[in-house]
């Protein structure tokens, strides 16, 4: 059964179909592309060849999360990524923000963002729900180890299960309903390899949240190590079938770096499933 999800600017987002969100990273220090798409104009570039692929959302991010990366401003952040979101609104598809800072969430709502993606899961910023909130715009909440630091012993489902219900719950009481929240488990954020396939594997857990689910594995150092392929840019083919699997573990989206290949694989998949 399909919903319908209103955004603001006019924007909908219709669930049903595996959803892909293509990544737009404004950052010079991006794992997965070495900070080619930097410029806005390159940026805007690269997000309009996304969506000619079949990106339904374009995932926008001017601070780059992997380990060890320079933390940046709010202003240098959104230096980074307001331009971009004004030079792609005009193509109709729902844009994203992807920040851990309120003051960008709401400055790319303004300018055009009608998600917004927090990889701390409103646990960072305290002012980040309530932004959300008053915004009117839909939020990715994603559950995060970073200051925990890795744990082989933990059971990560249920780690998992408790901080997105925490995430929730800060959603509600700022007002947000739950019919505008996305959770993403945070493939690779904190987590030993078994963890990270663990999570693909059960997935249909996190359907209790009552949410749809989000699923970013591409190009990430987990499939690397899997299939020794130390450049992000190579790892096509595992994050493919990373990605199909969440797919048929209950993903509603896969955020994505390379749309096309994505776009191609779920419709054999859809193709195959149908007859």
């Amino acid at each position: 059964m399909s919903r319908t999800l209103a955004l603001p600017h006019g924007r909908t987002l219709t669930f049903g179909q595996p959803l892909i969100m293509g990544i737009v990273n404004v950052t010079p220090d991006s794992f997965s592309d070495g900070g080619i798409n930097a410029a806005p104009e390159q940026a805007v570039a690269h997000g309009e060849r996304l969506a000619r692929e079949g990106a339904a959302i374009l995932d926008i991010g001017g601070e780059s999360t992997r380990p060890r990366a320079t933390p940046v401003t709010v202003e240098e952040e959104l230096g980074r990524v307001l331009p971009v979101i004004r030079g792609l609104r005009h193509l109709g598809v729902p844009i994203s923000i992807d920040t851990m800072k309120a003051a960008v969430a709401e400055a790319a709502v303004a300018a055009g963002a009608g998600i917004v993606n927090d990889v701390w899961g409103f646990q960072h910023d305290s002012d980040m729900a309530k932004v959300v909130a008053a915004s009117g715009a839909a939020a990715v909440l994603m559950h995060n180890r970073g200051h925990a630091g890795i744990d082989p012993d933990i059971d990560i489902i249920a780690d998992v299960l408790d901080f997105l219900s925490r995430s929730i719950d800060i959603a509600e009481q700022a007002g947000i309903g739950r019919s505008r929240l996305i959770v993403d488990p945070g493939f690779g954020f904190g987590k030993t390899e078994k963890q990270n396939f663990r999570l693909i594997r059960e997935l249909p857990r996190l359907a209790s949240l009552g949410c749809p689910i989000l699923l970013g594995v591409s190009r990430k150092s987990t499939i690397g190590r899997l299939t020794g392929q130390a450049v992000a840019a190579e790892r096509l083919a595992g994050s493919l079938a990373a990605g199909l699997a969440g797919v048929r573990m209950g993903a509603a989206i896969l955020r994505v770096h390379d749309v096309a290949e994505h776009v191609q694989a779920l419709a054999v998949t859809a193709a195959i499933e149908a007859q």
